[in-house]
């Protein structure tokens, strides 16, 4: 885990992504990049960097938005608790969910950690709608934060599949993920009416899981709820865990470990981080 990308737009979801970065990145030696992204400006904009009354068609204020940005980003960067981490920043022009895909593989990163306001926030960036476009798109792990996080209290994390595919690479990058944050992994099978299995099919199906993967630190659980991901979200609160993986399917948008986009669905509704990243077609 190298590189950790983070999306910044000052707003209160990219601080809590950016301190959360941070601890990752103290805990696997990593460096972090903050990128902002410029759009086209509009009255909003401008606003939002604190200029007044300017006529955002003209293009002479993009190059003032740029140096205004590139302030604001140094005050992060230089601010005491964040004087201990490898952060470079980047300030790119266009739209922000394309520029994200492409600098990820541009910059090769290896994590993406970004805020978001769920699917009731507020019509801007971070709204759950393109956290979720984020994690069906792109190519290396996203993790996604609506609330402050702390890495430190992260002991449980819940996987929920399917367990009728397996993905060699997915489970890989879980099980490095679960060693980064030294965490349990509390294995869920969710069985709805319209997909029931009964418990000595789903019993040997992980347990041959866990076996096949030699998968340690975890625990195995079946949870009855109408849908998956409500009971995903449901199942890590009863649990008291701290964060949710998911595997998700980069074409459709829908898990292999999972029917539906049901990945997306829970990064939209889910108070935990979810970590999700893409399987294989």
């Amino acid at each position: 885990m190298k590189r950790i990308l983070v999306p910044y737009d000052f707003s209160k979801v990219s601080e809590h992504a950016l301190d959360f970065a941070c601890q990752i990145a103290d805990k696997a030696d990593s460096e972090i990049m903050l990128l902002n992204v410029i759009e086209h400006p509009t009255a909003d904009s401008f606003k939002t960097l604190g200029m007044q009354n300017v006529d955002p068609m003209e293009q002479i204020y993009i190059k003032k938005m740029y140096e205004t940005v590139q302030a604001k980003l140094a005050d992060v960067v230089t601010a005491a608790k964040y004087s201990d981490d490898k952060i470079t920043t980047k300030i790119q022009l266009g739209n922000p969910f394309n520029t994200i895909i492409d600098q990820i593989i541009e910059e090769k990163m290896s994590l993406l950690v970004v805020g978001t306001e769920g699917a009731e926030g507020l019509n801007e960036f971070f709204a759950g709608s393109n956290a979720e476009k984020i994690v069906r798109k792109a190519t290396c792990p996203v993790i996604t934060i609506q609330n402050k996080c702390e890495l430190e209290p992260i002991e449980k994390i819940v996987f929920a599949s399917d367990f009728q595919h397996t993905d060699d690479d997915f489970v890989s990058q879980m099980k490095d993920m679960q060693k980064t944050f030294d965490a349990q992994l509390n294995i869920v099978k969710i069985n709805t009416p319209a997909s029931f299995t009964s418990t000595r099919h789903d019993t040997k199906q992980m347990e041959e899981f866990v076996k096949k993967y030699s998968i340690s630190n975890y625990t195995i659980d079946i949870y009855n709820y109408k849908n998956e991901e409500d009971g995903i979200i449901f199942y890590a609160e009863d649990v008291k865990a701290d964060m949710i993986a998911l595997g998700t399917h980069q074409r459709k948008g829908v898990g292999h470990f999972l029917s539906g986009s049901i990945a997306e669905d829970v990064v939209n509704h889910s108070q935990f981080p979810v970590w999700t990243t893409h399987l294989k077609d």
